[in-house]
């Protein structure tokens, strides 16, 4: 639909190019973040200008003259609080100033090839170390995606691994995880495969815990974190959803634009016995985020909350409230299995966009305002690995 789309505005057709994108929405559209008086497509982009795979602005034709502007133009990312430079990351440093590494590396199965980066801890713990496997957001590397999350400072402190799989801009032009794509939500073929080995790689090759490797991911990236918690529960002990989706939310464009916008919907009505062996989860989802609806968060949750047989046993919740001294309020639930394991955790941001809670300015997609979700994913983590 977007290759027609784009082959309509090449050459000049704004109107139909215009139809075909409404028409694929359900003709709806969204002002929010456009210039005075133009209309948005309710594409993946944000007022933020936020994407999760593609963005289009769609600009009216009566705005346009004989010099208009080409109708698509992408949106740039949120600016920061501040605009500080975006410093590469590599070997963060603890107060006793030992460092840690950052490897860069590259790996490859029968589905693809991928770069990563690995963080290496310079203390580790006493005998094999946990690792979380980071997904990184649309147009976001591995470096990226660490300065914002802060993980390799938290790794540093705790003796963490963290392995960063990249996305290759020939797999997705936007550097987009394919959740959206049936053949990357499913074990053994595409993406998920290519993850899976890139862990085991790890995990066989470094002093690592093959029972406490967790894994998270942001936006896009959220969405593949939850995909690879279904598919490969044996391999990852929890998983941290952050602005992500379920698994199998969509299965292409079209289905994924109004995921984003309203939910999975009917597509997800239908659950099948793979996801009974989803892992623990704990999610973080703004209620303002526009990119993708917070009910994506719910339905992450019901998943998680599915594997432990909850629609036969419910178990019980509890819900609390906090608020970041100088920064968001939250509320957070905590849900129980009927034996009183904890099996998932939901954070609402509120007043939160499509941004890494309590994240660094030094990376995109941030706010420093909201509560750590890197430290409560860790905690999440811990607690499970302990208690399993």
């Amino acid at each position: 639909m977007m290759a027609g789309v784009t082959r309509l505005t090449q050459a000049g057709r704004l109107r139909e190019a215009t139809a075909a994108i409404q028409r694929a929405l359900g003709g709806r559209t969204e002002a929010a973040g456009a210039a005075p008086g133009a209309a948005r497509a309710p594409a993946p982009a944000t007022d933020d200008g936020d994407v999760i795979d593609i963005e289009v602005r769609v600009i009216p034709d009566e705005l346009l003259g004989s010099d208009a502007p080409a109708a698509f133009v992408p949106a740039q990312p949120a600016a920061p609080a501040s605009e500080p430079a975006t410093p590469p990351v590599s070997e963060p440093r603890r107060e006793d100033d030992a460092p840690g590494r950052f490897i860069a590396g590259s790996f490859a199965n029968g589905a693809g090839t991928r770069p990563y980066k690995l963080f290496v801890p310079a203390s580790r713990l006493a005998g094999p170390a946990p690792l979380v496997v980071m997904l990184h957001g649309c147009k976001q590397n591995p470096d990226d995606f660490a300065a914002g999350t802060r993980m390799n400072e938290l790794a540093q402190q705790q003796g963490w691994f963290v392995l960063y799989p990249g996305q290759q801009k020939s797999a997705n032009q936007m550097g987009c995880w394919n959740w959206f794509q049936e053949a990357d939500q499913q074990r053994g073929r595409g993406e998920p495969s290519i993850i899976a080995d890139m862990t085991r790689e790890i995990v066989a090759t470094h002093a690592i815990d093959a029972n406490r490797v967790f894994v998270a991911g942001l936006s896009a990236g959220g969405a593949m974190a939850a995909i690879m918690a279904t598919t490969y529960p044996e391999l990852y002990a929890a998983a941290g959803i952050h602005s992500g989706l379920p698994h199998a939310a969509a299965n292409d464009l079209v289905s994924a634009l109004r995921a984003m916008k309203q939910g999975p919907g009917a597509h997800r009505r239908g659950r099948t016995d793979e996801e009974r062996n989803t892992v623990p989860t704990i999610v973080f989802h703004g209620d303002r985020d526009t990119t993708v609806h917070p009910c994506n968060g719910d339905e992450v949750i019901a998943q998680a909350r599915w594997s432990s047989l909850a629609a036969v046993t419910p178990g019980r919740a509890e819900t609390l409230r906090g608020e970041v001294p100088g920064g968001r309020s939250f509320t957070r639930t905590i849900h129980r299995d009927a034996s009183g394991r904890v099996d998932a955790e939901h954070w609402v941001i509120h007043g939160a966009g499509h941004a890494w809670s309590g994240g660094s300015t030094a990376g995109s997609y941030t706010d420093p305002l909201g509560p750590d979700a890197s430290g409560e994913m860790l905690r999440f983590f811990l607690e499970h690995a302990q208690r399993d």
